[in-house]
């Protein structure tokens, strides 16, 4: 087993980018130089793990160079680790428990969020596609972000819409991504049971 290329290619996922981008991101001029250590033909250089940490300050150097220790610098990372349920976020959220995740994904570009679901709804159309998995933080109803996408969990209906304040109202207006095929809803600031705000989203394209 190429050791070099396994804590290379660990880096390389955890960091959402295939093999040439993450070469062109780190630095390096053409990804040759990271097909040469997946190949066993080199290790990874003192050059090559420097400019990853520059990019990745999470990531150990000396674990890259060694494999001794931990793949991230501080204990902090490991525990930003999102846990990952493949389950409906219209579903899951209402208020069952979800028991444990099927895995924790490293996604460093989402930043801090609290977990991590597939959205299986169509009223947000082409904005969030069916099957896209979304990152969610749990949010304060005071703190909105207008025309940012919510999992709004009520006392009668949990669902994923466009969020915006309504006019001299305590109100909030829910706003689908496909108007044609879906009408606006209004809820309640008191009827508003969790609010998870969408911090991210992954989409795969078949």
């Amino acid at each position: 087993m190429n050791e070099n290329w396994t804590r290379l290619n660990a880096v390389i996922k955890w960091a959402g980018m295939t093999a040439n981008f993450f070469a062109h991101h780190i630095g390096l001029p053409c990804g040759e130089n990271l097909y040469q250590i997946k190949r066993g033909n080199n290790g990874i250089s003192r050059d090559v793990a420097e400019r990853i940490v520059l990019k990745f300050p999470d990531i150990s150097k000396a674990w890259l160079l060694t494999g001794e220790g931990s793949m991230f610098a501080t204990a902090s990372t490991t525990a930003s680790q999102i846990p990952f349920y493949n389950l409906d976020a219209e579903v899951a959220l209402n208020g069952e428990q979800l028991g444990e995740p099927q895995f924790r994904m490293f996604v460093p570009q989402v930043g801090d969020c609290d977990i991590a679901l597939v959205y299986n709804g169509r009223a947000m159309g082409k904005i969030t596609p069916a099957g896209t998995i979304i990152f969610l933080k749990r949010a304060d109803v005071d703190a909105i972000i207008p025309g940012d996408e919510y999992v709004v969990v009520g006392k009668k209906f949990t669902a994923l819409r466009k969020v915006r304040k309504m006019k001299n109202s305590p109100d909030i207006n829910l706003v689908a991504g496909d108007r044609k095929a879906f009408d606006d809803m209004e809820i309640a600031k008191e009827d508003i049971v969790k609010l998870y705000h969408v911090v991210g989203k992954l989409s795969v394209n078949n």
